[in-house]
């Protein structure tokens, strides 16, 4: 569907006042340093799902760790969670990881510079292609993340719900119009910058703007009614117990997470599922038969730990407890707090160790 009805003219005054804002505006940000596709690819998949300011310190801490995509591709896939425990939807990593493998593998390690090729990598959609595409190789391909498309939709009054997939060709379409040859990169970076900046969900400051006279939505005062974004997913809520257990020598009950799956392959303290206000006698003896460890739960929890998903709620009764006795089980394994410190924990049990600290006093 063809939304864009602009003459040459009104084109190209769009993009100077885009482009000329973003050079006298755009932040410092490491991953801007320069334009190398490996630094751009990490960064532009950091940047999924988790704001700029949580992605900086991670960024600058995995480019020391691994400078280089062969660093990165040959390093156990223990360290690669390690250096992204926190920054959660984990499969990000992997999917990275495997994507660059095949890079260095078909491809010399050169990342690909052709759209259906990029896009032929794992982890790799529409959104990271054009980005990478445009902002390392300065490419004319668009790059449609939440920002441009909250832009988009006011300035145009695009009134199609951005939740449905189907809607993203509409913006493509458009950009691909409006998308300034010449310097894409900048014209990309400048529609997220004013995103994050100017054109902000619930209060943009249209008075700053560089695209206000362009804009329909703000000519006709209906700013916030756009984008149009129906939710339609019903959150899931599960009620679970975790517990410290604590051995006679000190040590602490962990498990390692399936291979596949939510938080795949990180570690966790033992946890299980329980109805909502069950008793603790119950809860226990389903403990004991998941895990085959008999415990002595302390009389009160040290902590109730709220964690959402994009999909799903966790409602987390954190309880500490002393090791009565145990069966082998694969199920759960004795590490010392050293050994925990090189394990990679998703953050609900960061949370949960964190309580268990200031439990003890520290």
């Amino acid at each position: 569907m063809k939304r864009l009805t602009w003459d040459e003219t009104k084109i190209t005054a769009f993009q100077e006042a885009l482009v000329s804002w973003y050079e006298a505006n755009k932040r410092i940000l490491p991953w801007r340093e320069n334009t190398e596709p490996y630094r751009i690819w990490v960064s532009e998949i950091m940047l999924q799902q988790t704001k700029v300011d949580t992605v900086i310190p991670y960024f600058n801490r995995f480019m020391t760790q691994f400078p280089t995509m062969e660093s990165f591709v040959n390093a156990d896939e223990a360290d690669i969670l390690k250096a992204w425990e926190g920054l959660g939807y984990y499969s990000r990593v992997r999917n990275l990881q495997t994507a660059m493998k095949q890079v260095m593998a078909d491809f010399s390690g050169v990342v690909p510079s052709d759209l259906t090729t990029i896009l032929s990598l794992k982890g790799v959609g529409p959104y990271t292609a054009g980005a990478i595409l445009s902002i390392a190789y300065n490419q004319a391909e668009p790059a449609v993340d939440g920002n441009v498309m909250r832009v988009i939709a006011r300035v145009l009054e695009i009134s199609e719900d951005i939740m449905k997939a189907s809607t993203r060709k509409i913006f493509e379409e458009v950009l691909y119009q409006l998308i300034d040859q010449e310097n894409p990169a900048a014209f990309n970076q400048g529609l997220m910058e004013i995103g994050a900046l100017v054109c902000t969900p619930t209060k943009p400051m249209c008075l700053l703007c560089p695209l206000q006279p362009f804009c329909e939505a703000h000519k006709n005062g209906v700013e916030t009614n756009y984008p149009v974004k129906i939710k339609k997913t019903k959150t899931k809520t599960k009620e679970l117990l975790s517990i410290i257990v604590l051995s006679e020598d000190g040590k602490i009950a962990i498990e390692k997470r399936p291979e596949n799956g939510l938080l795949a392959n990180m570690w966790q303290f033992p946890t299980i599922e329980v109805a909502k206000k069950e008793n603790m006698e119950v809860a226990k003896l389903q403990f004991l038969n998941h895990y085959g460890l008999d415990v002595l739960l302390n009389q009160d929890p040290i902590a109730h730990i709220k964690h959402v998903f994009s999909h799903l709620i966790w409602k987390m009764d954190i309880r500490v407890a002393n090791l009565q006795s145990a069966v082998p089980n694969e199920n759960w394994y004795f590490a010392t707090e050293e050994e925990m410190k090189r394990l990679a924990f998703p953050v609900p049990y960061q949370k949960m160790w964190q309580a268990w600290k200031e439990f003890k006093g520290e």
